[in-house]
């Protein structure tokens, strides 16, 4: 039997045919789109022997994968405590807490001069140990929560095809890159104008597919918890990689990887878990997470780069 607070849905209901319209459809060929490209631009950006080097000496890795399945779940759990959180709305989170690192975390990485490899490598190895430990942590910490079997609803194809979105447009872009670095300059150049451009239609598409249905989870204390758990993650992903005496380059990119959420598979959890009339507004609360942690992420690259300007570098850092 399962059994859990029903969210307040305010009458809420989706949209009709939520899921299954047009602007749907193309929302999620334009996603694909865009994370295809934006791997081929990334991995241009990426070399063999660094790659192979972190893998060698997984000390950057080891602790980027303690900061993403160790940070971020129990900030979620904790937050949730702290503001008293329903069962449902704690479901929710913890769902969002224990995903792996999102694509949106390879561009800020980029953004903030961080270690492209170490990105491009973690983000692969946070998806594919999302295999074991999303069903393992899923199950900690819902107990007392969530009677049902929450760990049977992982989408494990959704995990491996997020491995293939980042795998195989990243090894093209290796491959350019040690085969014709005469092009990588104008490939990575037009892929992030193209990405710019499917940025404006994704968020055209999503305003329009969403409308005034995110309004709804909009609550003060599901707010104050979407905003924290990114920053959060930010800060403590920084500070862990400090203490343990990464260079500037690890740290930043750590941090990035940690706040950062694959957002898709939470969506994905919380669609096969609960029914609409359970959980009501929260079937958002992953966009509303991806808001907070683009806005976040945002800040804390320009905040860098005027650091940057004031104090310029005097060598690799």
């Amino acid at each position: 039997m399962e059994t859990f607070n029903t969210s307040n849905t305010l009458n809420f209901t989706l949209p009709p045919n939520f899921g299954k319209r047009p602007t749907d459809l193309a929302l999620s060929i334009v996603l694909v789109l865009m994370v295809f490209i934006m791997m081929i631009s990334l991995g241009c950006t990426m070399e063999v022997s660094k790659i192979k080097a972190h893998f060698w000496k997984p000390k950057g890795l080891a602790i980027a994968l303690v900061a993403q399945y160790g940070i971020m779940p129990l900030t979620a759990f904790v937050l949730g405590k702290l503001f008293r959180l329903n069962n449902i709305e704690m479901l929710a989170i913890l769902i969002c807490g224990c995903s792996p690192g999102g694509n949106l975390s390879n561009i800020f990485s980029l953004a903030a001069k961080g270690d492209m490899n170490l990105s491009i490598v973690m983000t692969t190895s946070s998806t594919f140990a999302a295999l074991g430990m999303m069903p393992l942590l899923l199950y900690l910490y819902s107990m007392g929560i969530y009677d049902g079997d929450l760990k049977s609803k992982v989408p494990y194809k959704g995990i491996i095809i997020s491995l293939i979105l980042v795998l195989i447009p990243c090894s093209i872009g290796i491959f350019l890159n040690a085969k014709r670095p005469q092009y990588v300059r104008y490939i990575i150049k037009g892929g992030m104008i193209i990405m710019l451009l499917l940025t404006v239609v994704v968020a055209v598409l999503s305003a329009i597919n969403v409308g005034k249905s995110i309004l709804f989870v909009m609550t003060p204390h599901l707010l104050a918890t979407s905003s924290l758990m990114p920053l959060i993650g930010f800060l403590l992903g920084y500070l862990l990689s400090a203490l343990f005496h990464l260079n500037g380059q690890c740290r930043r990119t750590v941090s990035m990887e940690t706040g950062c959420q694959n957002v898709q598979l939470c969506s994905t959890i919380l669609n096969v878990t609960f029914p609409p009339e359970v959980i009501g507004p929260l079937f958002f609360f992953p966009l509303l997470y991806m808001i907070f942690q683009l806005v976040e992420g945002l800040l804390f690259i320009a905040a860098f780069r005027c650091y940057e300007k004031i104090n310029p570098p005097k060598g690799k850092y």
